[in-house]
C-alpha cells in the first residue's frame, strides 16, 4: 500500500475503536510505557493527543514519569502552519492550553525548549513497520523536528495495532523510531 493508502485504512481502523475498547488498550499503553528504562531522561517532548482522531491517550505516560523523575521538563508543539515546523514549549502546572486553527492543543505560553537539550519525543503515528519506519499525518512536521534532536535521543511511537511489514515508500527525510509501544509489546529498534 501506498503511504496515503495506508493512511486511510489506519484512519479508518482507530475510528473503528469503541470507547470501551480505547480506554483498556490505553491502560494496556500504560503498561508497556512502564517498561521502557528513562534512566537519563530529564526532559521529554509529548503531545496533546487529538480525540477527534482516537489518537492514544498520553496524558497517563507524562504522569507516570514526573512520579518517577520529579525533576522532569515537559514540552508540546507549538505549529507553524506557513513552514510546516514546530517548537517544543516547556510546560508547568499553570500553562493554558487552546486549540489552534487545525483543532490541535498546544500550550498558549511557555519557554522554547532547543531540540538538543530533549532526551525522549513521544511521537504520534497512524502505523508503523517492523523497521521502525512510521507514517504520521502527511505534513512533516516530526521528521522535520525530529532530524534535529540529538542521535541518542528516545523516538517513541504509540500505536493500537502491531507493525506492517513495511512502509514502502518511506524516504530517505523519514527519521526512524527508536522504540514504539503497542497495547501487547515494546518494538525496538
Amino acid at each position: 500500500m501506498t503511504k496515503q493508502e495506508l493512511r486511510n485504512s489506519y484512519k479508518e481502523k482507530r475510528n473503528q475503536i469503541s470507547q470501551k475498547q480505547k480506554l483498556i488498550w490505553d491502560d494496556l499503553l500504560l503498561i508497556q510505557f512502564q517498561k521502557i528504562a528513562f534512566f537519563h531522561t530529564t526532559t521529554i517532548f509529548t503531545y496533546w493527543p487529538i480525540e477527534e482522531l482516537n489518537e492514544p491517550e498520553t496524558y497517563h505516560f507524562i504522569a507516570y514519569l514526573q512520579a518517577m523523575i520529579p525533576s522532569l521538563r515537559v514540552a508540546y508543539p507549538v505549529a507553524n502552519f506557513s513552514t510546516n515546523e514546530m517548537k517544543a514549549i516547556e510546560i508547568n502546572d499553570v500553562t493554558n492550553f487552546s486549540k489552534n486553527k487545525k483543532g490541535i492543543i498546544e500550550p498558549e505560553m511557555g519557554n522554547i525548549i532547543d531540540a538538543k537539550e530533549i532526551d525522549a519525543v513521544i511521537v504520534p503515528l497512524l502505523v508503523f513497520d517492523k523497521y521502525g519506519n512510521r507514517l504520521g499525518y502527511g505534513k512533516g512536521f516530526y521528521d522535520k523536528y525530529l532530524a534535529t534532536c540529538r542521535k541518542d535521543c528516545m523516538k517513541i511511537g504509540v500505536s493500537y495495532f502491531a507493525p506492517i511489514d513495511k512502509i514502502e515508500d518511506s524516504s530517505p527525510f523519514d527519521i526512524p523510531l527508536t522504540h514504539c509501544i503497542t497495547p501487547e509489546a515494546i518494538y525496538e529498534f
